[in-house]
């Protein structure tokens, strides 16, 4: 017997009319997650294409594995390389590996359980979406916050951020930037100041494991990194945030395969970089001085305008308002890092803030449009006439 047949052999208690009825959803979720439905939409308009929303969410995954991968092998340099121990590869590898995955499975296990008993107690089929939720929450969280903080904001996060307003298609705000949000608000101690981004910084003197923009907002111009470390992400940071390289592979697949919009990420690295510009030359303080190129390398400005604020629905939706969203999340981001020394960061709380807008400016886009046509209209008839 192969599998296929063992999976509709154990399916038939959670059929129509059986005694597992109620619990179908959470095992369709099985099956779908190893094989495509055999069945397609009845009702209602859609699109007839050979993509769906599981396979979208694998594309993503994909994208995201190089950024992993570095976080990875990252955390365990920055341990080591800071704490002067000697270390290999293997070193370095096994141990950014026994820090980040418990994290990805408490979040995986906590996420996929709410997302059951929400699919259980509703009565509907469960989403792909949190593949890659649940991928990215702990991939943008500092190394060192602790397992049960990580499974509080996973709850928060799909709970209040995506579940109470629908579920999958339906949240307004980015649910892995709503986890980091909700961390960074409940406990704030675990997500900012220096110790946090350095593994285990906090049990060594003499480490302070200091990002380069907390070192600026201190007002420390004096860094200890060059741009070409900063871009390849050797330095200490969230998790998988640090290398825009990894990023910029990971943004080459979603554009190449249709999942992201190149749009908003060129929009994001044009308003960051007319905003750094402005600064730069107005020079006040260390981060306004801070050159506008390495603003774009630094943080978690390049992994959030490639994997979140392309969120397809938390973003905005037409042509030009993608423009207008990528323009804006770049200029906030820069506003905030310059002028909130508390939070230096700037990219989560500007994309957060642009998600709450994306529906107003796709709507002023539309109403822009329709009152052209209704001019060339007016134009074309009154020519005809």
């Amino acid at each position: 017997m192969n599998l296929r047949q063992t999976i509709d052999s154990l399916k038939k208690p959670f059929n129509k009319g059986e005694k597992w009825e109620r619990y179908a959803p959470a095992f369709n979720a099985l099956d779908t997650f190893l094989y495509v439905p055999n069945h397609t939409t009845k009702y209602g308009s859609h699109i007839r294409d050979s993509v769906d929303l599981k396979r979208t969410m694998i594309t993503v995954i994909i994208a995201l594995i190089p950024a992993l991968l570095y976080g990875i092998y990252n955390t365990g340099f920055q341990y080591y390389i800071q704490t002067n121990l000697e270390y290999t590869v293997f070193d370095v590898i096994i141990h950014g590996s026994l820090k980040i995955i418990p994290m990805i499975a408490v979040s995986y296990i906590v996420g996929l359980a709410i997302e059951f008993a929400f699919a259980v107690f509703r009565g509907h089929e469960v989403n792909e979406g949190y593949l890659v939720t649940g991928l990215l929450i702990p991939m943008i969280m500092p190394i060192d916050i602790p397992l049960w903080m990580v499974g509080f904001s996973v709850a928060f996060a799909v709970i209040i951020g995506k579940e109470a307003f629908g579920g999958t298609g339906m949240n307004i705000l980015n649910p892995a930037l709503t986890a980091r949000a909700f961390a960074f608000f409940a406990y704030p101690t675990y997500m900012s100041g220096n110790q946090v981004w350095v593994s285990e910084a906090s049990n060594v003197d003499g480490v302070s494991g200091e990002t380069i923009l907390g070192m600026l907002a201190a007002g420390n111009s004096n860094l200890p990194y060059e741009s070409s470390q900063m871009f390849m992400g050797s330095v200490p940071g969230s998790i998988a945030e640090t290398s825009t390289l990894m990023v910029l592979v990971g943004a080459a697949i979603l554009i190449y395969t249709g999942v992201g919009s190149w749009r908003i990420m060129l929009g994001s690295i044009v308003g960051a970089a007319l905003t750094g510009i402005l600064f730069n030359l107005w020079g006040a303080n260390e981060l306004m001085s801070f050159e506008w190129f390495n603003h774009l390398l630094v943080g978690g400005f390049a992994f959030g305008i490639v994997f979140m604020a392309t969120d397809p629905v938390s973003a905005a939706q037409t042509i030009k308002g993608k423009w207008i969203y990528g323009l804006l999340i770049g200029l906030f981001c820069i506003l905030i890092r310059v002028f909130n020394p508390a939070y230096p960061e700037g990219v989560m709380l500007a994309i957060l803030l642009m998600n709450v807008f994306a529906p107003t400016i796709d709507h002023y886009v539309i109403e822009s449009n329709i009152k052209m046509r209704k001019k060339r209209q007016s134009k074309l008839i009154s020519k005809l006439a």
